[in-house]
Formats: C-alpha cells, sequence, structure tokens
C-alpha cells in the first residue's frame, strides 16, 4: 500500500512540474485527442473448450495527443494506474491491456485449475459444485465523461462475477483540472466550511429523487441506514453541476445498485470557491 502511494504521489509530483514548466501554454488549458483499446477474450480451464471459462472484455481510452509528449505520457500514466492498477502505469497503454488480461487469465487458472480438478475427482459426490462457479468474467470500461480544454472527467466503471450469487460493480471518477494537471478533490472546489451545508443539500436531493417526504422514510426504504450521508471523493462535474456516485453498499443495499445524486450549480455556487464554474467552463 505505502508503495502504490508513493507510485501516485510521484505521478502528481512529475504532472504538477509539468504545469510550473509549461507557464502560459499550460494556463490556456490543453486539447486533447483519443483513440480506444477494446478487448474481448475467453479462456478456458486448461485451455480445454469443454471446461469452464474465464471471459473479459476491456474498453479503455486513453490519449494519443496533448501539448507535449511528456504531458500525453504522465496523464496516460495517471489514468493506466487508476483503471488497471501500478504494475501497468508505465507501459503504452495497448501493451497495458494486453498484460493485465493475460495476468487475468493466469491468475485465474492458477486459482480455479486446481479446485476444479479436485471438483472432478469427487464428482460422484452431492457437494460437487456446478461449473457455473468457475465461470468468471470481468469487464474494465474506461473512458472520457466529459471534457473540454479546462477539465477532463475520466469514468472507469468495472464489474466482475467470481461465482457465488452476484457479481460486483463499481464506478470510479477521477477529475482533472488541465490546466494544473492535478486531479481534483473536494476541498479544490469547496470553501472549508462547505460539508455541513453540502450534506443538508445532498439529504435534501435524496429525498427529492425518491419521491419520499423525510429522512425517516428514506432510511426505512434501505438508504444510509446509518445515518450518515457525507460528501464523497468520488464525484465528477458537467455542465449540470456536481454529482456525488456513490458505489453498492456505500449508502445503499446492493439490490438498490450504486446511487448518483446531483446538485445543481445554483445550489452549490455559495459553498464553490470564487470562479470555479468559469476556471472550468462547466456552468449552463
Amino acid at each position: 500500500m505505502k508503495k502504490q502511494i508513493a507510485s501516485q504521489i510521484a505521478i502528481l509530483l512529475t504532472l504538477s512540474s509539468l504545469f510550473y514548466a509549461c507557464g502560459d501554454k499550460s494556463s490556456k488549458g490543453l486539447k486533447l485527442t483519443f483513440d480506444t483499446v477494446m478487448r474481448n477474450e475467453t479462456a478456458h480451464l486448461f485451455a480445454d473448450t469443454a471446461r469452464p471459462a474465464c471471459n473479459m472484455v476491456v474498453q479503455l481510452e486513453y490519449i494519443t495527443k496533448a501539448d507535449n509528449a511528456q504531458t500525453q505520457d504522465s496523464l496516460n500514466n495517471y489514468l493506466l494506474d487508476k483503471a488497471l492498477g501500478e504494475s501497468y502505469q508505465a507501459m503504452p497503454p495497448r501493451e497495458a491491456v494486453a498484460a493485465y488480461m493475460a495476468n487475468y487469465v493466469s491468475e485465474y487458472r492458477k486459482d480455479c485449475e486446481p479446485m476444479y480438478t479436485k471438483e472432478m475427482e469427487s464428482q460422484d459426490t452431492a457437494d460437487t459444485a456446478p461449473d457455473s462457479w468457475y465461470s468468471y468474467y470481468k469487464s474494465i470500461k474506461a473512458g472520457t465523461q466529459f471534457i473540454n480544454p479546462y477539465l477532463l472527467v475520466y469514468r472507469i466503471d468495472q464489474e466482475e462475477y467470481t461465482g457465488g450469487a452476484h457479481g460486483m460493480h463499481s464506478g470510479t471518477f477521477i477529475n482533472i483540472d488541465l490546466q494544473s494537471l492535478l486531479p481534483l478533490r473536494l476541498n479544490n472546489l469547496f470553501v472549508e466550511e462547505a460539508t455541513e451545508p453540502l450534506v443538508e443539500l445532498l439529504w435534501n436531493q435524496l429525498i427529492t429523487n425518491l419521491g419520499v417526504q423525510s429522512r425517516r422514510e428514506a432510511e426505512d426504504m434501505g438508504y444510509v441506514v446509518n445515518g450518515e450521508l457525507e460528501p464523497t471523493e468520488n464525484f465528477y462535474l458537467d455542465k449540470k453541476g456536481i454529482t456525488f456516485y456513490y458505489n453498492v453498499y456505500e449508502i445503499a443495499p446492493y439490490v438498490m445498485g450504486a446511487v448518483e445524486i446531483t446538485l445543481p450549480y445554483t445550489a452549490i455556487k455559495p459553498l464553490l470557491k470564487p470562479a470555479i464554474p468559469e476556471r472550468f467552463h462547466i456552468e449552463a
């Protein structure tokens, strides 16, 4: 964990140094060009098509052109780290995707082949697991959700099934200030005393979204049963406002799925640091 944090800090320092090196040019924002890697592969246990298999789908958008090669590489490294992991961040994007998928297949076979062999040896018992338990699936879809020369919002959706009752899905959002080349956090956007007003706005908007009249009714439906609804760092900006994205189990049971709560700029403008919407050219 410490190694991963240190690696991410190094990437951010590189991005920061690029900003100061670029001077006025960077302050005007960036024009980025993208391409997409798309791969869909199936690999069977023991490389035998009669056996269960894992299926993996990757759709990953990456930068092919920026103001300079160093900016392009640094941004791609950061996005790859978030989408695939630290081990792949320094690779060219297409190579990174290929290596990630190869490792996934290798780990699948390493984990499942011994268990499957044992099952086959005892297949006459009532404890034998069905082949579906060994049919794995993983999907990574990563790409641009919103972009202009001043702001890049990059979304990473991951879905995984490893046997059992159901799979898991997660969504992650990265908001990058293309003037400073640094990822945005809530403290970059909001004044220090914004937390409590944001909590109130989030509750009011959730109640409106659900069509109920009170927090208690929302809790009775299964939302925020612990009574805590906090602004999450997993957010994205667009022309409507800021949307806070809560993955499954974060504020609601699995059956409710992910929860998105959008606060329009008209509601949050008093809480924003001066000129934030104008800085990113996103206010409708």
